[in-house]
């Protein structure tokens, strides 16, 4: 969608976001997670804000369905609404990083070309791409919501994997593999990877 808005006006605000990262002594940022349905981005994601919360991290989870509920309910699954999904969470995220916090999204987000926009709005240090790596196999087989089934039986049009693609992430920052490792262990290699590149709070 192209804008809309005419004679508008960008004013900038007195609290920089610095200042608020200074405040909250760490590193505001996305950790993107992107997979298929049924690869545990949900729950991976809110565990991983669950050890930041806990370590005094300012954090917000934004799930795919949560997110439907409210700001996106107008929006479909078509190529294109999935493309106006992904933008408008993207500036989303960009406010939670302006406000100093880590926002970590849980969202299929199936398409490069939409994933490297998102990074494209934010600062080469604030974007965080977090591949849940899980076969379709897997996925299908655990089917937490019954989705894979309708999609089978033609029930759910578009559906990631089976009627619509899904472009696996080039060179993500991070590659967790939830067949073969259990959330903690994927938690762990999470913060790892943010203490290592000083993201992680000062505690």
């Amino acid at each position: 969608m192209s804008g809309k808005s005419t004679n508008i006006t960008w004013h900038d605000q007195t609290v920089s976001k610095g200042r608020r990262r200074e405040k909250s002594k760490h590193h505001s940022y996305v950790l993107w997670f992107t997979g298929l349905s049924g690869s545990g981005k949900s729950s991976v994601a809110n565990a991983v804000a669950e050890r930041l919360f806990q370590d005094e991290t300012h954090t917000y989870v934004l799930d795919g369905d949560n997110i439907r509920f409210g700001i996106n309910k107008d929006l479909g699954f078509s190529e294109e609404d999935r493309k106006e999904n992904i933008r408008r969470i993207g500036e989303v995220s960009k406010l939670f990083v302006d406000s100093g916090q880590v926002v970590l999204t849980a969202f299929i987000s199936p398409f490069r070309n939409d994933r490297k926009e998102v990074r494209a709005l934010l600062e080469d240090d604030e974007f965080v791409e977090v591949y849940v790596k899980c076969s379709l196999e897997a996925c299908e087989a655990r089917d937490p919501k019954g989705l894979y089934e309708k999609a089978r039986q033609g029930i759910i049009k578009d559906f990631t994997g089976i009627s619509s693609p899904y472009e696996e992430p080039a060179n993500p920052e991070i590659v967790i593999d939830t067949e073969k490792s259990s959330i903690e262990d994927c938690v762990e290699q999470i913060v790892q990877f943010l203490k290592e590149k000083g993201y992680y709070r000062n505690i």
